[in-house]
Parts: structure tokens; sequence; C-alpha cells
């Protein structure tokens, strides 16, 4: 189905069934850019489908998506429905596995004369039953090998059918002509058992191969089997269970104990504890009343209780985690260009080696069916599988296990990257702290007024006022004003005329009068620093240096803006943020906090943080605005030393006004906050999302790259070493074919069984 992808752009992903190498990538991918208004078209050889951009006005042409199906097939590929697999039911660990056993049941025969000369015993069948055992073999199960070979001579490029069709005819034919055409009686040696033995052992590595593709894909399996089918709505009627498809925004549905939540919503009735696991990686249940959020595919607990919906279908939480995963996995890594570019010229040159193998060896003086022999082993041997699944296998496996700890890899290119990090950047609100301040002290600056602490009663007057500033913002400070507020019973209504100052605060009318509430520095910018009285400087100085964060509400008297009341806001450091710093910097990398705080406030979390706190310190960057951040990570990334390459900086926030900086990032990381304010604009700069608001999932995130960065390098170093290798034994001659063709089976199988190591990877 199409997704926008960008203002001139859409996305369209199509399932395609029959590749075998990365050849058939390359040979798909020219296929599909030839079709006009295509703007790039991304193949991957280990999820069989392709993610193609095309024009955005071409996109909403219906006959775009049969075009695009047409060239699949006309390049010799099944067109399938993209994620038609992964929505299937799990099919059988034996599936598509009679092919083969019917491959070794025919093919035994032919070997266990082998292994009758090795004790002494002759077993040889008459040439005429290696000729019926063999040609089923060849003709019949070998077929999909021709087919495959077939449509890639017409596209005048190789494959790995082209190489196993060529091997193991020449050995099928070689063995019918010397048969033919031996005298009657004589002993002839035949070829049958390697021919039919090459295309078994090739087939059963494709099977071994499919079953482990599978196994990459468990976590997005995962993902897709939790949305229920059905919900149990309450409409007019009273509780009837419609589709899920059919619920809209604004419903309110009933979910029973032990059921998954449909969709995203609010709990308005009941209470309950909910399993997010497999949305968050956190394994305690979380507990859940009325004005909680919940979201759809996690657990209800033990109560029944009523949501209403908030987002539904492709708009939810856990639609937004399976996009992301596939995105992922649909993307290609930027080492993989390098695989592309030998795929692209693998086939025609081992073509050439077995050739040049055949001459070589009939210049040598050996005879015409030895120097066959020899060059079909370096036709069988010689493996485009293996380069193909190298990296995307490795990409699969590693998004899949990262994204059941709550680390969300949003493409390849930030995978790729991660595991280079030398600085990590946080914001400091909401990222290593609980980013839900509190008001801790109210100080009226009204002439002849006493000094305020909590838990006493503020001056209401200024605590209506306030309130009423905060009335419509999303900011930390300004829930914690209306917390307090409201705790209090102070009633407040909507100011008029409401202007926000990115980073400063906001001004507004009230009662005919006009007010400002922001950061304490903003407010001295307010008021002429010559009109700021010397006790109200002490006295927010003295807030400061105690941690705190030091707001100031303002109000305009004939021109002049006269200060009113001081805040002071304290928040306590995360769980865990402690350990994920410590944890980061054991690593040996540099650690920064940035902060729009004041000094006294940065400084004060800074040490409680374990960070050196010290003046002029390169760990904290206090006073930081919102549009200041970016500016920041690209100083970041400067060299230390003059000459040197630039660094490699992570930014890790969780609200809109680190967008820039995370953009500006090489790897921008987007920590989930509860409230969800401002989560989604980060997320959508970031390349990984941390789906919980636990600082030790930076470090995790950039282990598993690490991981999958090695996991990358080892398959593409075993594939080109194992072809390296294979072809040239396989040309001197010291490689039977049958021996080749094992080889070639198992090498693609073992890039698989190496990438799946990263399953076995534990989460913080």
């Amino acid at each position: 189905m199409p997704s926008p992808n960008a203002a001139a752009q859409c996305t369209l992903d199509i399932g395609i069934g029959g590749m075998t190498c990365a050849s058939c990538v390359g040979r798909v991918e020219k296929a599909l850019l030839r079709v006009p208004g295509v703007q790039t078209a991304s193949v991957n050889l280990a999820t069989e489908s392709a993610r193609i951009a095309v024009a955005a006005g071409t996109a909403q042409d219906a006959p775009m998506e049969a075009l695009l199906r047409r060239a699949v097939r006309d390049a010799g590929y099944e067109p399938k429905d993209a994620g038609a697999a992964l929505d299937a039911p799990e099919p059988s660990p034996w599936d598509g596995f009679a092919p083969v056993a019917w491959g070794f049941a025919l093919s035994i025969p032919l070997v266990l004369p082998m292994l009758g000369d090795l004790l002494g015993q002759h077993w040889m069948l008459p040439a005429a039953w290696q000729c019926a055992l063999a040609t089923p073999v060849q003709l019949v199960l070998g077929a999909r090998f021709y087919r495959g070979a077939w449509h890639a001579l017409r596209a005048r490029s190789g494959n790995m059918d082209l190489l196993v069709a060529l091997g193991t005819t020449a050995g099928w034919a070689l063995s019918v002509w010397l048969w033919l055409s031996a005298p009657p009686g004589a002993m002839v040696h035949l070829y049958f058992e390697g021919s039919a033995l090459v295309i078994t052992l090739v087939m059963l590595g494709k099977w071994l191969e499919a079953r482990a593709k599978r196994q990459t894909t468990s976590a997005i399996r995962a993902l897709h089997a939790l949305r229920p089918a059905r919900a149990h709505w309450i409409g007019p009627d009273g509780e009837v269970d419609v589709p899920v498809s059919e619920l809209l925004v604004g419903d309110t549905v009933a979910v029973k104990a032990g059921e998954r939540f449909a969709a995203d919503g609010l709990v308005s009735e009941g209470s309950t504890q909910a399993d997010e696991s497999m949305l968050t990686g956190e394994s305690l249940p979380v507990p859940k009343t009325v004005g909680a959020r919940v979201h759809a595919g996690s657990i209800n607990g033990e109560g029944r209780v009523l949501v209403r919906l908030s987002a539904v279908g492709g708009q939810t939480v856990l639609a937004h985690i399976i996009r992301l995963v596939e995105d992922a996995q649909a993307a290609k890594a930027p080492i993989q260009r390098l695989v592309d570019q030998v795929s692209a010229v693998f086939v025609p040159v081992v073509l050439v080696l077995a050739l040049l193998t055949l001459l070589g060896w009939l210049v040598a003086g050996q005879p015409p069916e030895v120097a066959l022999i020899r060059a079909v082993a370096v036709l069988v041997i010689a493996c485009p599988c293996a380069l193909g699944l190298a990296t995307p296998v490795a990409i699969m496996a590693g998004t899949g296990v990262a994204a059941k700890y709550g680390i969300l890899i949003k493409d390849a290119q930030a995978l790729e990257i991660a595991h280079r990090v030398s600085v990590v950047a946080f914001d400091k609100t909401g990222t290593l702290t609980q980013g839900r301040p509190q008001l801790t002290e109210f100080v009226s600056l009204a002439p002849a007024a006493p000094t305020l602490a909590l838990p006493g009663f503020a001056q209401a007057e200024d605590l209506r006022i306030c309130a009423s500033l905060q009335s419509g913002s999303e900011h930390p400070l300004a829930r914690a004003v209306l917390a307090y507020a409201k705790a209090q019973g102070q009633a407040f209504g909507a100011p008029q005329d409401l202007i926000t100052v990115p980073g400063c605060g906001t001004r507004g009318r009230i009662d005919g009068r006009n007010f400002a509430l922001g950061s304490w520095p903003w407010a001295q910018s307010l008021q002429a620093a010559q009109d700021v009285r010397a006790s109200d400087a002490r006295q927010a100085q003295q807030m400061q240096a105690a941690g705190s964060t030091v707001s100031a509400l303002a109000e305009l008297r004939e021109g002049r803006w006269q200060l009113r009341s001081l805040m002071a806001f304290h928040d306590e450091p995360k769980s865990g943020a402690i350990e994920a710093i410590a944890s980061l910097r054991a690593r040996g990398l540099q650690v920064v906090m940035l902060s729009g705080d004041n000094w006294g406030a940065a400084r004060a979390m800074a040490t409680r943080l374990g960070l050196d706190a010290s003046e002029g310190s390169a760990q904290v960057r206090a006073g930081v605005l919102p549009g200041d951040k970016a500016q920041c990570v690209k100083d970041l990334k400067a060299p230390l030393v003059a000459g040197n390459a630039q660094r490699t900086v992570a930014m890790v926030g969780d609200g809109v006004n680190d967008a820039p900086a995370l953009a500006a990032a090489d790897v921008g990381m987007a920590m989930s906050n509860p409230d969800g304010g401002g989560t989604d604009v980060a997320m959508q700069a970031a390349g990984i999302t941390l789906m919980r608001g636990d600082p030790r999932l930076v470090a995790a995130a950039l282990e598993i790259s690490r991981l999958t960065v090695a996991k990358i390098r080892q398959n593409l170093f075993w594939a080109f070493f194992y072809n390296a290798a294979g072809i040239p034994l396989a040309a001197l001659g010291y490689l039977h074919p049958v021996l080749a063709g094992a080889a070639m089976a198992m090498s693609s199988v073992s890039v698989m069984a190496n990438a799946l190591l990263l399953k076995r990877w534990k989460g913080p």
C-alpha cells in the first residue's frame, strides 16, 4: 500500500518471490527503475521485498502498482502482496521439505556405490538405472533452476540459478554421452551422482535458508500478532463485537482481563495493570487508572476497563513501531553498496573462470571429461547467495532483537553509524531527569508581602495568574504550576492574546492587564537590568545556587515591566541515569549534558549524575536555548585536534524542542516519555527511538549497533573468503562437484546462522 514519504514522492512496497542471490536483487532493481515515474528502488533479498519511491503524482495513478508488479514478473519473478507472509499463519518447520526429501531418495542410491568402493564392495548400478534415478532430479526437481536461468539469460544477466543449471546440466549431459558412446559391455565412469546430489544439496541449502529467514522475521511477526481482530465496542445498543478495522477515534471499547487493547486510548472507567513488554521492553506490569494512556497490543491484566480511543488503525503506537521496524529491515546499509557492485559482475566473472578452467585443463592434456568436471566444480562452488544475504540478514536480526527490548532502529544507516559514536549528548529535562519537576518554592516580590515556602499557601492572586498563563502549555514547568494550583483549589481561566516565546516563556492578558511568565534571564531582559532590585536578584541567585530552576512572573505597568513573583522548581534524576552515564564513560565515550536551565541548576544535577560540574567543564552546557542545541551538536562534532576526523555524535532527547538537535547529530535517539508531549516530533527527526524512558537503553542501542556491524563484517568476510578460496581450489581439481555443491549450499546457511546469533543478545 502506498504511504506518504515526502512532498515530492510516495513509497510502494511489493513482495517478490523467486529471488535466489544478490544478482537477482540487481536485476529486479533495474527492471523497476525502468518503469516511468520510479525515482528509487531498493530490493532486499532477506525480506524478499522491494521498496519503490515514485513521483507523488504518478503514485496516485491506479495502474502504477500494476506496472511495477508487471515489471517484476517480466524480470522473471513472482510479485506478491507486501507483508502477506508476515500476516500469514506460522508455517510448519518442515514446510517445503518434500522436494528435498525426493531429491535425497533418488540421489542416495547413486552415492552408495561410492561408499561401497571405500569398503571394497562393488555396488555400482547399471548405467540405465543411474540415468533413470538422476534424470527426474535433474529435469523435474531442478526445473526451478532452469526457469531462473532462462529469465536471467533473457535479461542478459546471470544468477545462482544459471550457475547451478549450467554446472549440473554439463555433468548430466556428459554422463549421458559417455554412456551412449561407450562400447557395449564396457564399464564407464559416469557422473550422474554428482549432478543429482548437487541439485539436492542446493535445494537443501535453500530450504534451510528459508527456515532461517523466518527466524529473522520473528520479531516483526510477533508485532503483527499483537493486533487483535475484534473489539468490544460500546454502542447505542450496548456492547457489540466489531472488527478492529471499524473502530473510530472517540469510540469507547470494553477490554476484559487477559485481552489485548485494540487501539490507543485513555481509560475512562475501571482500573487494571497492563503488560506493555512487547511495546517497550518493560517486563513489569504498568498500573492503569482512569485517565491513564493505554496502547494497542498491550495486554489487560486483572480487571475490565472502558477505554476511549484516541488513535486507531495505522495511527497507533503499535502501527508506528511496526512501520519503523519494517522500514529499517527494508532499507540498505551503506556498506551494501560495495556488495551490490561486486554482485553485478560476479556471475559473468565466474563463467569466464569456468571457461578458462575447461580450456586450461584441455591444454594441459587432461581428457575432456576431467576438464569439464573441474569446470563444473567452479560453477557450482561460486556462491552469490552468501554475498546477497550477508548484510540484510544481520540487519534484520539486529533490528528485531533491539525492538524486543524497546529500541526501534528507524534506518540501517543509523544502525551502521551508531557503533562509531564517540560523544553522547543528553538533553537534561525528561531525558536524564524525571521530566516532572515540582514547584518547591514560591516567593512573592510584591511590597510588604511575606516570603512563602511550600507547602504553605502562596499568594492567591499571583498563583491564579501563573496558572492561567500556563493553562494551555505542555511544558514540564507549566504542568508543575498547574498541579500545584489545582492542589490548592485555585480557580483560573484562560488568558487572552497569549504569545509563546520559545525557550523563554509566555505573555498574555488577564483581566485586562499584561503579564509575562518565564525564565529568570528572560524576566531580567524584560525589566531593564538596572531596575532589578538587588534583593530580588539575590533571592533568585540563592534559588539557583540550591540547584533549582527559577522562573519569574512580571507585570507591565505604565510601560515598564515589574517583577511580581519568583518560582523555584526541582526535578529528580531518572532511575538508571547515573548507571547509564557511568556505563557510557566506561566505554571511553564523552558524555555531555545540555540544559536550558541556569548554571546553578545544571551544575547541581550534573553533580548528582556523576558528571564534572566544575566551572568551564566540557561535560555540562547550561543556558542552552532550544534553537542553540543544534549548534551545540555541531560544535561537539569538531575534532579535538586540528586535522583529525570529525567526531561522531549521538544526541538523546525527548521533546519537540530537541528535534533540530536530533536531526543535526550523526545519530539521533528520541526517548519516549509517559506523557507523549513532543515525542512524536522527536521520533520523526531521530534515527533510533527508545520506547522506554530509560537512559540505559542508550548504551544498549550502541551495543546492538556494534554487534550488528560486527556480524555484517564477519558475514562479508566469510562470503568473500569462501569464494576467493573455493573457486581456485575447484579450478585446480581439488574439489569434486559434489563437495563444491555442498559447500555452496552451506555457505549461505552459515551466513544466516551467524546473523541469528544476535538473537541471543540480552538487553538491559
